[in-house]
């Protein structure tokens, strides 16, 4: 659908909901394909996906009293690698990073 549509923003929302493993990778992969044509905003808890992204930001709640804020930063990449980590593991151990560097570095890696 996304060749039929003018507009060349898409924002998906919890687009994970539902999936993992193989076809979290597949749903990345769909996604950097049509990001080649349009802009995309990815909200997203699986790394699969994730690590797909150009530009990856954390996107954090918070309750100060009896207000709740919403901090957004932007991750350079070494704190990229560490918040993919820490989605897989709930962590960053050395294990999740090196993890987390190898799907960084396959995305890299993948033809244009």
């Amino acid at each position: 659908l996304s060749d039929k549509e003018d507009e060349k923003t898409i924002i998906f929302d919890e687009i994970d909901a539902g999936i993992g493993g193989k076809t979290a990778d597949i749903l990345g992969s769909y996604l950097d394909e049509i990001s080649k044509s349009h802009q995309l905003f990815c909200i997203t808890h699986l790394p699969q996906i994730a690590s797909y992204a150009k530009n990856h930001y954390l996107i954090e709640k918070y309750v100060d009293g009896d207000k709740t804020n919403i901090s957004v930063k932007s991750l350079d990449n070494n704190k990229r690698v560490k918040e993919i980590a820490r989605m897989l593991s709930g962590e960053p151990t050395e294990v999740a990073l090196r993890h987390a560097r190898e799907l960084l570095k396959k995305r890299t890696e993948r033809p244009l």
